[in-house]
């Protein structure tokens, strides 16, 4: 005996319960099925478990996509504004932290207990631990069956995310699940991942631990936050930040010496001839990052005894340090994925496939990725509330 119902949502994350919660209250009867054994579980550690839930400078040229303007519709009709306004009424203290990343003041789990209240208050009929057998499509009707039921509906919302962080129980069926409606997917890649070093760089993962502020740049992409050396290669925001534009054989530049001005080791050498490049290193950089460039750099002696061009030559070498990564540490390791669905087969309005009606895609199943710092939460509300109202 089929359940009957007006939309069925595949993933009970951020964007799979924003959309249930939005459908059920515009009077949808719905259902959200998840193989996981509890919803919300990428959320409950997100943030060092303090859910960094929105970001006030969310705008559409901080995500990545085949179609940089597709999220423009979406972004503009649900904003960070909307969910703060949400949590606050469910009274969930919040607090800014740096480049406007939103944070829960307690725990993440607020969150997902506003979600889940939300849903509740609709509604909403929630079935977690289900592994999906099949799904079907006919008569304009989708019917999904699972180990322990079969429901269909006229609507059916994929929000099953991507592969990042497997240990979660993320996987690549959304992708699966579009190619059977004949969607077409943009290759999926890792984001917001650790680099890996390898031949010359990796003498850095002597460093390991090491982190310092720098300014990372890749692909026309530009960062200023923290990078830090790790036993394999790099990592820290700057880094995560700049891997969602990096590809494999592409170098990253590191500037050093975000703080200091241009000139710098000259200016040094006038006010204080007598000191060494490895003593200022060590003034504006951490002490054994310091010493690695200054080996590297081989200017030894008093400044004095340095000619003005090999100074100026070093200082250029510092503020564009070239790192050529071997690869990165895999979905295993990061936080969103880039690619997925392809926005050419969906309405930048509903999140609808233009030619599978009914049929949506949300969440980071989607070839949408946000920077660092909650940008990647905002599209899954966001995305999440288009396809709810839509349903």
């Amino acid at each position: 005996m089929r359940s009957r119902y007006d939309v069925i949502i595949l993933g009970a994350g951020a964007a799979g319960l924003m959309c249930a919660a939005q459908a059920g209250q515009r009077g949808r009867r719905a259902l959200v099925v998840d193989r996981a054994d509890k919803p919300g579980k990428k959320i409950l550690i997100s943030g060092g478990g303090r859910c960094n839930f929105t970001n006030i400078h969310t705008a559409p040229d901080r995500f990545l996509s085949a179609n940089p303007h597709f999220a423009k519709s979406v972004l503009s009709r649900y904003t960070p504004q909307d969910f703060l306004a949400l949590v606050e009424s469910y009274g969930i203290a919040w607090h800014e932290k740096t480049l406007g990343q939103l944070f829960c003041n307690g725990s993440a789990r607020q969150i997902v207990d506003m979600l889940l209240a939300e849903c509740a208050k609709a509604g909403v009929d929630l079935s977690c631990g289900e592994s999906i057998a099949r799904i079907e499509h006919g008569d304009g009707r989708f019917t999904v069956t699972t180990d322990r039921q079969a429901a269909d509906a006229p609507s059916l919302v994929i929000a099953t995310g991507g592969p990042s962080i497997p240990k979660m129980g993320a996987t690549g069926y959304a992708y699966d699940l579009a190619r059977q409606f004949g969607l077409k997917i943009v290759e999926p890649r890792p984001a917001l991942v650790p680099l890996t070093l390898s031949g010359a760089d990796a003498l850095f993962r002597d460093l390991s631990g090491v982190a310092t502020e720098v300014i990372a740049r890749c692909g026309g992409a530009s960062f200023r936050e923290a990078a830090l050396f790790t036993h394999r290669g790099l990592s820290g925001p700057a880094i995560l930040q700049v891997s969602s534009y990096w590809r494999r054989g592409s170098p990253i530049a590191i500037d050093f010496l975000p703080h200091e001005d241009t000139g710098w080791l000259l200016s040094a050498k006038q006010q204080s001839p007598r000191a060494t490049l490895r003593s200022l290193l060590r003034s504006a950089l951490p002490h054994r990052l310091a010493d690695a460039l200054n080996d590297r750099l081989a200017l030894d002696g008093p400044l004095t005894n340095v000619k003005d061009a090999a100074l100026r030559a070093a200082e250029t070498r510092l503020r564009d340090w070239r790192f050529q990564p071997n690869g990165t540490e895999g979905f295993a390791k990061a936080e969103v994925t880039v690619g997925g669905v392809s926005t050419a087969d969906l309405s930048s309005k509903t999140m609808e496939a233009k030619r599978v009606p009914g049929l949506y895609v949300i969440g980071e199943a989607v070839d949408v990725t946000g920077w660092l710092g909650g940008y990647n939460f905002q599209w899954a509300w966001a995305s999440g509330w288009a396809a709810g109202q839509a349903v």
